[in-house]
């Protein structure tokens, strides 16, 4: 029996609500939300100082790509488990072991010393961090209703941003004020706070349900929860195929737009941070409104697949004109560009998200998600490594922006192929 089963009910008596009307789940929500935004400062820092650790460590864009494709590397292995530790040590102790691991692992790089550190300190960042999004969304899957989740999940997708917009306003002030080295550790320190609130949190015994399924999900059986059941299975393929495909957008700006502020539009690092910070704050409101649209489509009367389905093709078409941003004579224009692309990735991820929901019975939510995101951050390890080989042959950003452009037309017929029908997935 797990921590989360031996919890005490008079403790909470919310949580022993209906799954969908718990008070306390809006307190879950904002610790999902914060956790993400925690995860996101603790990942991108290395970005952000970039420019900073070139003049002391004299790194190439190769070697660079490297170091941030260690920690891809890293965290899409440790998805080959996080979801499946995440379902079995229980959303209390398996959620809190994740950050506690990651922040003391962000901590740890202001003891590297040469780019071997930064590489293993990076490593063992992402092998902890990659238990974040099962956890997240599996406690959204928990605590929030069918009609509910894609919305909650909205919120879980604008942590990331907030993260991606706190770190290019706050991380070049500590830097200047404290130095690299303790920028490190503040932003990692953070996560501890985060423990004390997150341990009183007591979950509902739908967790631990194998019974309850999402409207339209089939019902769970013992079996389903193995990998080799769930890779058997084509809806997994078309949740995990999305991932794969569009993830790599996701990565490749979050770690090499500072690089592309500073190369193609000359601005350092205190300069980027105004036009990051624009770019990620328009992601938030396609996040939030990709989570939104769907709700109002079932309100009119869609059924959950057109309304999913819907949704996601709008936010293939929004990213469509991203290779523009390249040519544009302002890097506002620019700026604002790439901001309209990642609002429609952050519609896009938001429901397919929601996929595993829609498609999987929630006792087995955590596994799927941890299969979708081993191979998005896969694609993401793909694409890192792709980057710094295609700006050292070519000096040119176009490639990787025309990927970036057709990728999510592409994700939406994988998925309208390999789901034809929610109902008989």
């Amino acid at each position: 029996m797990n921590d989360d089963a031996r919890a005490a009910p008079s403790a909470d008596a919310a949580a022993a609500a209906p799954i969908g009307t718990s008070p306390l789940r809006w307190w879950v929500l904002v610790l999902v939300v914060v956790a993400t935004l925690i995860n996101y400062v603790d990942r991108q820092i290395i970005a952000i100082l970039k420019p900073e650790l070139e003049k002391v460590y004299g790194w190439t864009d190769l070697e660079y790509g490297h170091v941030v494709s260690a920690f891809q590397l890293s965290a899409a292995l440790a998805y080959l488990g996080a979801g499946w530790a995440v379902d079995k040590l229980g959303l209390r102790r398996g959620y809190a072991i994740a950050v506690a691991v990651w922040s003391a692992a962000a901590m740890a790089h202001a003891l590297a010393r040469n780019v071997a550190d930064f590489v293993i300190a990076r490593v063992v960042l992402g092998a902890a961090e990659a238990a974040n999004t099962p956890a997240a969304v599996k406690s959204i899957s928990v605590w929030f209703s069918d009609s509910q989740r894609s919305l909650a999940l909205g919120f879980m997708n604008a942590g990331a941003n907030l993260g991606a917009i706190a770190s290019p306003l706050l991380i070049p002030l500590l830097a200047v004020a404290f130095g690299w080295r303790a920028t490190f550790v503040i932003t990692g320190a953070i996560g501890f706070v985060w423990l004390a609130a997150w341990v009183f949190v007591r979950h509902p015994p739908a967790e631990r349900s194998v019974v309850v399924a999402a409207a339209g999900a089939p019902a769970a059986r013992a079996d389903d929860a193995s990998w080799g059941r769930l890779l058997t299975q084509r809806r997994t393929w078309a949740f995990a195929g999305a991932k794969l495909i569009t993830d790599a957008v996701w990565w490749f700006m979050l770690f090499w737009l500072p690089d592309l502020l500073n190369k193609v539009y000359g601005l350092g690092m205190q300069a980027s941070g105004l036009p990051i910070a624009l770019v990620y704050t328009m992601a938030s409101i396609g996040a939030l409104a990709g989570g939104w649209l769907p709700g109002r489509l079932m309100r009119g009367g869609a059924s959950l697949q057109r309304a999913r389905m819907t949704t996601l093709l709008l936010c293939a078409l929004v990213v469509l004109p991203v290779p523009f941003a390249l040519s544009m004579s302002s890097y506002w224009s620019a700026a604002l560009l790439v901001g309209l692309a990642l609002a429609g990735h952050q519609g896009f991820s938001t429901n397919v998200f929601a996929l595993s929901g829609d498609l999987f019975p929630r006792a087995f939510v955590a596994s799927v998600v941890g299969i979708g995101a081993l191979f998005g951050n896969l694609g993401g390890f793909l694409m890192l490594e792709t980057t710094g080989r295609v700006l050292q042959a070519t000096n040119s950003y176009l490639p990787l922006f025309l990927y970036c452009a057709g990728a999510y037309l592409v994700a939406w017929v994988l998925i309208r192929v390999l789901v034809p029908s929610f109902r008989d997935a």
